[in-house]
């Protein structure tokens, strides 16, 4: 049961005064976008002498790496205590940051997953020529603990990907043209996150219904893109100018129609089933034969679960990739048996393998 205060609000103040307030095991996901800690000492400009629109804004600036320290373990501990056991966490951040957030995230108790690299299409070049150019971020992934069972939706997010694996790596533009807030023609907020960004940790991390907390909500990136997907968010924002900002944008956000929510099953946290239990088990017998579709192939089934077809033998998965002359297959949609007068696929069978609950 959500707290009706925290559901699907935000609030303007101290991310780390008001984070004390929430109880324990609250939140399904955390995505936290902290100050950098850019260190910048004077300001930028490009080769015409114009000025460069870089972050040095006071909420990014602290005394010394001790004190940005401090501030990170705080807020940490704090959103690690109001994590679900099950829950996991975003944590977004430079090569000024990310390193020290990462070792404070370990020595805190969490479990990190992944670290991905949001790889910038169209980043800030480097107008002094003295480095590269600065073209990415990274993002740590991370569960309570070692043994919580976060959610992972490795089905959508290989549909998102083309039915390909999502990879660590992730090409997004930066927030630009009418996604970019701004007043008179100034941005608002000078790190502003895309929407592309959120849906994609949003998309793998969570369920619909889930409730997610963003202690650093800036323009209300993850407010918005929460609100969209069918789950619910809480903010907490302490610049006055970005919490206006974000409570407009959150109100003019439309959810996306329910009808259009649903995501891809995740076929990886049913119980794997290996195609030999069948045998061993008998529910499929050896020397059964199983034929392709249109059972123009008929292979035979041996009593270590293996399949026959000519000169080919091995798994159902390794026979079927090797007629069709690819480098994999998924044998149990590829496979079929003979059931009365019909076919079906041996697909079927394992599904009795699995519990209906």
């Amino acid at each position: 049961m959500i707290n009706s205060y925290l559901k699907n609000k935000i609030i303007n103040g101290d991310s780390i005064e008001e984070l004390k307030k929430i109880p324990d095991e609250t939140f399904d996901l955390i995505f936290a976008d902290p100050p950098y800690n850019l260190q910048l000492k004077k300001q930028l400009s490009r080769p015409d002498r114009s000025k460069v629109d870089a972050v040095n804004d006071a909420w990014d600036q602290f005394d010394s790496f001790k004190s940005y320290d401090l501030f990170t373990i705080k807020w940490l501990e704090e959103c690690k205590r109001i994590l679900k056991k099950n829950g996991s966490i975003w944590v977004i951040g430079s090569y000024h940051n990310i390193f020290r957030v990462g070792s404070i995230i370990q020595d805190l108790g969490f479990w990190i997953l992944n670290d991905v690299i949001w790889n910038k299409n169209n980043p800030m070049p480097n107008f002094r020529g003295t480095r590269f150019t600065n073209a990415h971020e990274t993002l740590i992934w991370a569960s309570k603990n070692e043994n919580s069972k976060y959610t992972f939706n490795y089905q959508s997010l290989k549909c998102l990907n083309d039915d390909l694996q999502m990879r660590s790596t992730w090409s997004l533009p930066i927030c630009n043209g009418k996604e970019r807030l701004k007043n008179k023609g100034v941005k608002v907020h000078s790190t502003q996150k895309p929407e592309s960004l959120l849906h994609r940790i949003i998309l793998a991390s969570t369920n619909k219904g889930n409730l997610i907390l963003d202690p650093f909500l800036g323009s209300g990136t993850t407010a918005v893109v929460s609100k969209k997907l069918g789950r619910n968010f809480f903010g907490i924002e302490k610049e006055k100018n970005y919490y206006d900002a974000a409570f407009k944008r959150i109100k003019d956000t439309k959810v996306i129609q329910d009808e259009y929510l649903d995501a891809l099953k995740n076929n990886r946290s049913k119980p794997r089933v290996p195609f030999g239990s069948l045998v061993e088990l008998g529910i499929i017998k050896p020397g059964t034969e199983i034929f392709d579709q249109k059972k123009q192939i008929n292979a035979k089934i041996m009593i270590d679960g293996s399949i026959k077809y000519r000169k080919s033998e091995g798994s159902i998965h390794k026979v079927a990739a090797q007629i069709l002359g690819a480098e994999s297959c998924n044998g149990w949609t590829f496979w079929y048996y003979k059931s009365g007068n019909s076919l079906k696929p041996i697909d079927d069978l394992r599904q009795r393998l699995r519990p209906t609950t």
